[in-house]
């Protein structure tokens, strides 16, 4: 389908010539008035027209043209045009295709230069349903809409390219969608609602692009419903979390608990964990960037309460892992309290992942 093509509404009286694309799957249609419509493209057909005079049919069998005066030219002076309306082929239905399964797939557009690549995103209908979709991104209280659209029975949808100056307002998906069959009868599915938790760490992982079913390329991939079974929704219980908060609150003021002594005495060596096991009671609701400036918050703290010792040393246990808690805590020292001094902290006596700063 290009522009200029003149086409017709297959679900809807009209047509019109094609003016332009939306992206990829929405085209707009330009009626005899000049307004321009925008539609599906799968829900308009291109219009051609062809030749079926018998000029043509006599010259395609023989090769040779009718000669000039004959019965044949003279039946063709003034050849009519006939209008043929392409059609496109009903989907295949596959076996076992009748369980509902919908995913959300990430693909780095480029996976060799995965610290500067783009990324795209997909839904993935693996049944042999229509999926009516609409899929937001929460912030808060508040949606706010990225796309939607209709996606055809086991088939794959691209809905955005994205970068990762947007990962922060993409950790929290909303997803909704509605199931159903075209010309046939079917087993209704309920509709799905289901929220997902992105964690935007994972786009700075090669490993964690796996090799799938659905795409050449390695993917992260997030089912929405498999099998008929939505995905756990994020559901955050505020009178939970409210309680969990103010037992927190109570065992704080009980003890320290931030601060783990080893066997010498407190004035020599001031030892912090900064696991998050270890700071939080629960990080339910929390994300990855919550957890992570949670740690570093009492990472600050614990140098100024201390920036008068002169000579006091600090070993704060931040583990191997990924080494994203390390880079921060090492960041900090380099640009934001340079004038204290660092190392690598006895692996004999607090095990790898901890570094000693020592308040200058």
């Amino acid at each position: 389908m290009n522009i200029g093509d003149k086409v017709r509404f297959l679900n809807e009286v009209g047509g019109g010539i094609v003016a332009g694309f939306q992206g990829k799957n929405i085209v707009l249609v330009e009626d005899e008035d000049g307004f321009q419509m925008p539609m599906l493209v799968n829900e308009v057909v291109v219009v051609t027209d062809e030749d079926y005079s018998t000029t043509n049919l006599v010259e395609g069998k023989n090769g040779e043209k009718p000669v000039a005066g004959s019965k044949s030219a003279a039946s063709t002076t003034a050849p009519e045009k006939e209008e043929k309306v392409t059609f496109k082929a009903p989907p295949m239905e596959r076996r076992g295709g009748d369980s509902l399964s919908a995913y959300l797939a990430f693909v780095p557009i480029d996976s060799r230069e995965l610290s500067n690549t783009r990324f795209e995103a997909y839904i993935i209908n693996d049944s042999n349903y229509y999926i009516r979709y609409v899929y937001m991104t929460l912030e808060g209280a508040s949606c706010q809409l990225r796309s939607t659209g209709e996606v055809e029975p086991n088939m794959k949808l691209f809905i955005e390219e994205f970068g990762r100056e947007q990962l922060n307002s993409m950790e929290r998906v909303h997803i909704q969608f509605i199931a159903y069959k075209r010309d046939k009868a079917f087993m209704p599915k309920p509709a799905v609602d289901v929220q997902l938790r992105i964690d935007s760490v994972k786009f700075y992982k090669l490993h964690t692009f796996q090799e799938n079913d659905f795409f050449e390329e390695p993917a992260l991939i997030y089912p929405v419903i498999e099998n008929d079974r939505p995905a756990r929704t994020l559901v955050i219980d505020a009178n939970k979390l409210k309680q969990e908060m103010m037992s927190k609150a109570a065992a704080d003021m009980q003890q320290p608990a931030r601060i783990v002594k080893p066997g010498k005495k407190t004035d020599e060596v001031l030892v912090v964990d900064l696991h998050a096991h270890e700071l939080l009671d629960t990080t339910a609701g929390m994300t990855n960037t919550d957890i992570l400036n949670h740690q570093l918050d009492v990472f600050r703290k614990t140098l100024q309460e201390n920036e008068k010792n002169k000579g006091k040393k600090i070993v704060f246990i931040h583990g191997k892992g990924e080494g994203v808690l390390r880079a921060a805590v090492i960041n900090e020292l380099r640009y934001r309290f340079k004038k204290y001094t660092y190392q690598d902290a006895s692996f004999q006596e607090y095990g790898y992942g901890a570094t000693m700063v020592t308040i200058r």
